[in-house]
């Protein structure tokens, strides 16, 4: 019963398949595991291997059109695969958050950062205005932006790339989700941000207990965060394990090239 407790993402059986004009072609095939409270699984492999479909395929991202979704997707014990997308809205947010590679296709131009964040804080509570403001403020705060309140009244293209990933990371970890799925985080910023963001990051999971599931092609950052890592290649899982294990004696011949091929990327203490 305790392990039950402390699992909060069941990926059971997992395929996509996406149609196309000689058939169905099928994207991730028997993708299966799961991801405990307060932990760090990591999700690595090169462009093209799966991983960000198996995020999307989790989140009910994908277009229901094109993609057909099989297997379990369970978020504390809720099915989500199959859930309409205005259940899913309820959904993503408050209880799973994503961080995108890229900040500045998380915010709508037209409107003020504090805008954006508060409506989302809104859309998942019964808070007042000022309440959400007040959060607003210290989601901000906590992730160390100067000045939030005037933040707040910016708009995303007065923001830095970096300054503008840390908001869209207050903004997941704002409502203590059960799991933060983060797509390539720290790609786009340079070497002083990623250190910030991954900070942030590791302090949401132990503050909150949030769980992490972080997808990277930089081994350096995965063997410094994760506690267990997923290696896909080809749309498929090729190993599972606990991090210093991968690391020290990798067991599939495509995990032992990515170490070799790995660049060393050490995070401050």
């Amino acid at each position: 019963m305790e392990a039950e407790q402390r699992k909060v993402l069941d990926v059971k059986n997992l395929y996509v398949k996406i149609k196309t004009q000689n058939g169905d072609a099928i994207l991730v095939r028997d993708i299966n595991f799961e991801l405990n409270r307060g932990r760090i699984l990591g999700l690595v492999g090169e462009s093209g291997s799966g991983k960000t479909i198996t995020s999307m395929s989790i989140l009910q991202l994908l277009d229901k059109k094109t993609t057909t979704i099989v297997g379990s997707v369970a978020l504390q014990g809720r099915e989500l695969n199959g859930l309409n997308e205005k259940e899913m809205r309820k959904i993503r947010g408050k209880d799973i958050a994503f961080i995108m590679q890229n900040p500045m296709n998380a915010f709508t131009p037209v409107f003020t950062i504090g805008h954006q964040l508060i409506e989302t804080i809104r859309s998942h509570t019964q808070w007042s205005k000022k309440q959400a403001r007040e959060l607003a403020i210290e989601a901000l705060q906590h992730v160390n932006l100067p000045n939030p309140v005037n933040i707040l009244k910016q708009y995303p293209f007065q923001l830095s790339g970096g300054m503008l990933q840390r908001v869209m990371i207050a903004t997941a970890a704002c409502l203590h989700p059960a799991v933060i799925i983060a797509d390539e985080p720290t790609t786009a910023l340079d070497v002083n941000n990623q250190k910030k963001v991954l900070h942030h990051l590791d302090q949401i999971r132990s503050e909150y207990g949030s769980a992490i599931l972080l997808i990277s092609h930089d081994l350096g950052v995965i063997s410094e965060m994760a506690d267990e890592v997923v290696v896909m290649q080809n749309g498929k899982i090729v190993e599972q394990a606990d991090v210093f294990q991968l690391f020290n004696k990798p067991q599939s011949d495509y995990t032992k090239r990515l170490l070799n091929a790995r660049s060393i990327f050490h995070l401050d203490e």
